[in-house]
């Protein structure tokens, strides 16, 4: 990977979930974005997903999200663990948008409603974000960056991330994950 995606900081977060409360579509575009920094999923695996892939017969966010190996990079399928933090976020979503197919994408485009975003089209709509909210250096794969990245700050071994992201070597998820000054002075205080 020559140009990596830009982690974003807590700070960077807040100011695109600020950004996201003042427009259009705002529960979905930030389940959208919490999605991507809590569950380390790819572009074409959120847009992949439909309804009842998240939401349970009952209408509550499900504790894993299975992927389906032909909507993986990888070709392989993968649970996606929902932490506490997200599934409250998606569940907010879930409560605001039901629709009657249950088979339709999660994240509904405006434009298409029937098909939702495709993997492209929700590349653009990261990419038009970070640059409206004034981060640069962003891209649709930045949720996915700071994911790794902030689990391996907090001491989760390379193996368990290379599990999550569904990578098929260490040595893909090694570049993921952005030593910055902060784990630096973490890493030094155990000497």
């Amino acid at each position: 990977m020559s140009k990596q995606a830009k982690t974003l900081t807590a700070e960077e977060l807040r100011r695109v979930l600020d950004h996201v409360a003042t427009r259009k579509h705002s529960a979905r575009n930030r389940a959208l974005v919490v999605t991507s920094f809590y569950s380390g999923c790819r572009v074409g695996e959120l847009s992949s997903l439909t309804y009842e892939d998240v939401v349970d017969d009952a209408g509550n966010v499900r504790d894993e999200i299975r992927l389906k190996a032909e909507n993986t990079k990888t070709k392989e399928a993968r649970i996606v663990f929902v932490n506490s933090r997200l599934k409250r976020e998606l569940q907010q979503y879930a409560n605001a948008y039901k629709p009657v197919n249950l088979q339709v994408k999660f994240f509904y485009s405006q434009k298409r409603k029937s098909d939702g975003y495709n993997a492209n089209t929700l590349t653009q709509f990261f990419h038009y974000l970070y640059k409206r909210a004034g981060i640069f250096g962003a891209s649709s794969h930045s949720g996915r960056r700071t994911f790794i990245t902030n689990l391996a700050s907090k001491g989760v071994g390379v193996r368990v991330l290379m599990s999550l992201a569904g990578h098929r070597n260490i040595s893909t998820t090694q570049a993921y994950i952005d030593v910055n000054d902060d784990m630096k002075r973490k890493a030094v205080e155990l000497a």
